[in-house]
């Protein structure tokens, strides 16, 4: 016979028969329980007055509500979110996929970080970002031939057409050494590499050697102001792209690239040396971060977006 909970006039009765006297044994004769039922019934929701039945009734509830909202994970769900928030997905991205929601895969993790386990810190953080005020001319030097974000097409911030991208570079601890980052606006792909120094001559061959595999693709690419993409125009003369560059201290104007570096940041932090940075490493970054669903590309990957693109031009040559 199956198990059923305790109803709300049997609680009653058990309030009445122990007024009366009766000890638990007799009381689960007399309801038909099992003597342990009352027993823990009574144990587990007594209060500072004793046991009463609506009180009893209430805690009941309450932890009922509280097994229907506990976790519902079960092993192989367990294994995955695991395996995803080690290649740095969010929650969201994971429970795109998965028969369980974002909050739920939360509260795993936290109940895991509880217990002492490490799962928490596979997410991805916010940190507070300070921001830098001009006073007015920009302290980076002019760049030569520099064509100014407002004469870009329109049609570009829409983000409806693939081949539009945004550069930058990520420098290391000491400002030694750099990773030029490039990604593509529509669909978030990106590419990476490092060079030794941020001078003009080796970030514009950089960017050459990333891109040039990609040319069906490359249409505009749009900079910040450092120094170090003063060779734009060899760029574009390489890539027949054309270069604009955002205003002064406004990054919100490369969002995506913006973006990008905050994830890169979670592999290589600030305080890193980037010497130690290899090309395999550069690599699985780089794969892991393209290969991760976004939610704006409909849970979709920036590697699955990107090349569907180059398919459809491969399909019309």
């Amino acid at each position: 016979m199956s198990y059923k909970h305790l109803s709300q006039t049997e609680r009653y009765q058990i309030y009445a028969l122990m007024k009366a006297g009766q000890n638990p044994k007799t009381i689960a004769q007399i309801l038909g329980r099992h003597q342990s039922t009352i027993s823990r019934e009574v144990l587990r929701n007594s209060g500072l007055r004793g046991y009463r039945p609506k009180q009893a009734e209430t805690l009941c509830q309450q932890r009922a509500q509280a097994s229907r909202n506990a976790l519902q994970i079960d092993h192989r769900t367990r294994t995955l979110v695991a395996e995803r928030l080690n290649l740095q997905w969010s929650p969201e991205q994971i429970a795109a996929s998965l028969p369980v929601s974002h909050e739920t895969i939360y509260q795993h993790v936290y109940a895991d970080k509880a217990q002492g386990g490490s799962l928490w810190k596979h997410l991805r953080c916010q940190r507070k970002r300070r921001k830098r005020y001009a006073s007015g001319k920009s302290r980076r030097g002019q760049i030569i031939g520099r064509r100014p974000i407002a004469e870009r097409p329109a049609s570009v911030e829409t983000r409806s057409q693939v081949g539009h991208w945004e550069g930058d570079t990520v420098i290391g601890v000491g400002h030694k050494q750099a990773i030029v980052t490039l990604v593509e606006r529509k669909s978030g792909f990106a590419v990476l590499s490092h060079v030794t120094r941020k001078t003009s001559e080796l970030v514009s061959q950089a960017i050459i050697t990333s891109l040039t595999p990609l040319a069906q693709r490359v249409i505009t690419v749009t900079y910040d102001n450092g120094k170090e993409f003063a060779d734009h125009a060899v760029v574009d003369k390489a890539l027949k792209s054309t270069a604009y560059f955002a205003d002064p201290f406004a990054s919100w104007q490369r969002g995506s690239n913006e973006n990008f570096n905050g994830l890169l940041r979670q592999y290589i932090p600030k305080k890193r040396p980037l010497s130690t940075v290899t090309a395999d490493e550069l690599k699985m970054i780089q794969d892991r971060i393209n290969h991760r669903p976004r939610k704006r590309l409909g849970f979709k990957t920036p590697y699955e977006v990107f090349h569907q693109s180059l398919n459809r031009v491969a399909l019309r040559t």
